[in-house]
């Protein structure tokens, strides 16, 4: 007959261990440990000093600059293909400089055939009096759309980098940015009632005037947006966001580009296709003249004021 072996020696045991822990009951196979509490790390001087010192000699530890022989060839193969990339790049430029023909040759690329006709075709096929203005907005239109569209993308980039999203956040920013704002100033607020009328009207008719002289849709939108920034400086952004918000700039600005691509998608067609349009040039010198130039101006206009009042709002105040 075998020993019978006592309860407590055989709950020490591998057999009593298991069947304690197929019951149910506190896992005999784990230990217990104490937990202490963990005293806050003060880091000494020189341990700070040690640990700078480590970091510095990290990258001499991981790829051993020392012996590492692929690195050294890598290393020399950069410098060298660096020196033979510029002198590359330097030679090039030099030759094609030299071929250049003679300045004032009467074969220059500046006297060619696109030249001449802008400046002899340029008032019949576009009916604008100016000739730049035509060019931009007519022959090179495509050119002009896609740089609208550049300053809406960058006016939006703006806006997604530099935003207050949080409302503690921009309701803090707003009360130190009131303080800023010259509401007291009898001086400025009276030489912007003044002034910013005659600027707004001013950069009107620059751009309704585009296609007749010097002017368009980006000088005429750049001054109403000087004048924009002026009121705002004057009167504070409270009394500002009351006729020109975020809101107001974005369908604004959509409806001008839209307007924009809508309207030359048809001259593109149409000329492409070799399609009379039926939009007539009117009279050359008449306000209403020369197609869908004085409308591509507006468009211009509306989409270059509020990119420079938005970024002007946006770096001040980072909420639009």
């Amino acid at each position: 007959m075998s020993k019978k072996v006592p309860e407590e020696e055989y709950q020490k045991t591998f057999s009593g261990k298991f069947r304690q822990w197929m019951d149910g009951t506190k896992d005999p196979f784990l230990g217990t440990v104490e937990m202490k509490k963990q005293e806050p790390f003060q880091e000494t001087p020189q341990k700070k000093e040690e640990r700078e010192q480590d970091k510095k000699r990290l990258p001499e530890r991981v790829y051993d600059l020392g012996n590492n022989l692929e690195l050294k060839i890598f290393q020399r193969f950069y410098r060298v293909f660096s020196a033979l990339f510029c002198i590359f790049l330097v030679v090039m430029l030099l030759m094609a400089v030299s071929d250049l023909p003679p300045f004032g040759h009467e074969e220059n690329p500046v006297n060619n055939e696109v030249a001449a006709r802008y400046i002899e075709k340029g008032l019949e096929e576009t009916g604008a009096v100016n000739i730049v203005t035509g060019m931009i907005l007519d022959y090179r239109a495509f050119d002009t759309l896609g740089e609208s569209h550049v300053l809406f993308i960058a006016t939006c980039t703006v806006l997604i980098l530099l935003r207050v999203d949080k409302k503690d956040d921009r309701e803090a920013h707003e009360t130190n940015d009131r303080i800023h704002e010259p509401k007291n100033d009898m001086i400025l607020q009276t030489v912007a009632r003044i002034l910013v009328p005659p600027i707004l009207i001013f950069g009107i008719y620059i751009i309704l005037a585009g296609h007749l002289g010097p002017g368009g849709g980006f000088s005429g939108g750049a001054v109403i947006g000087a004048g924009l920034i002026l009121y705002l400086n004057a009167f504070g952004f409270a009394r500002t966001e009351k006729f020109f918000t975020a809101k107001t700039y974005r369908r604004l600005s959509f409806a001008a580009l839209a307007c924009y691509s809508v309207a030359k998608s048809y001259s593109f067609y149409t000329g492409a296709n070799h399609i009379e349009s039926v939009i007539p040039l009117g009279t050359p010198g008449a306000i209403l003249s020369s197609g869908l130039i004085l409308i591509l101006n507006i468009c211009v206009g509306v989409v270059v004021a509020g990119t420079m009042y938005t970024f002007y709002v946006m770096f001040r105040k980072g909420n639009y």
